[in-house]
């Protein structure tokens, strides 16, 4: 069911490069270079997740900015992006306001640059995701990737993008861009 496909970049809990637990930083290109993938895809919403007050008044400034002031008038096709855009404070608040759209708990996608065991190839997931009824939520990472205790709770884990490159780190609006043409392609103007 691709109208029932859900995106979220996490920016807490994330992996510092030590292994240890931190916030990053939002990224004012994050906010509307993803939003304009996922809608091109007919991604329902693209959640960002920050538990930071101070990441989420400049989430604010970003949106007020291309939905309301100078920006929303000299490019309109960034404020129609922008619409599927939510901010949340944590993962479970994700879940939960899925939970109350969809009336069901989404199937979760772990998605890393890691090498990992037992991963779904993307074809796998492609079809999983054309065949079954639930609605699908797809988990990216900042800083050094998401932490263990995401990964425990998802349904899936993605194979990662470049799984044979000696060089493997893709910018996370490359990797929600190139995930999401992998998974639906053009099926989404199809269906």
């Amino acid at each position: 069911m691709l109208n029932r496909i859900y995106v979220a970049l996490i920016h807490y809990p994330i992996l510092k490069k030590d292994g240890s637990i931190v916030s990053t930083a939002v990224t004012n290109f994050d906010i509307h270079d993803i939003s304009r993938t996922c809608r091109a895809y007919n991604i329902k919403n693209f959640f960002l997740v920050s538990n930071l007050p101070s990441q989420q008044k400049i989430v604010d400034r970003v949106l007020e900015y291309w939905t309301k002031g100078f920006g929303s008038e000299y490019n309109p096709n960034r404020k129609d992006a922008l619409d599927i855009f939510k901010m949340e404070s944590y993962l479970e608040d994700v879940i939960s306001v899925i939970e109350e759209t969809e009336l069901e708990k989404p199937k979760i996608v772990f998605t890393s640059a890691k090498p990992r065991k037992n991963v779904i190839r993307f074809d796998e997931l492609s079809r999983k995701i054309r065949e079954c009824e639930s609605p699908f939520l797809i988990l990216f990472g900042t800083g050094w990737g998401m932490p263990e205790e995401i990964r425990e709770i998802t349904d899936y884990d993605l194979e990662p993008i470049r799984i044979n490159s000696d060089f493997n780190h893709l910018s996370v609006r490359a990797a929600v861009a190139i995930t999401l043409d992998r998974l639906i392609g053009e099926q989404v103007f199809h269906e």
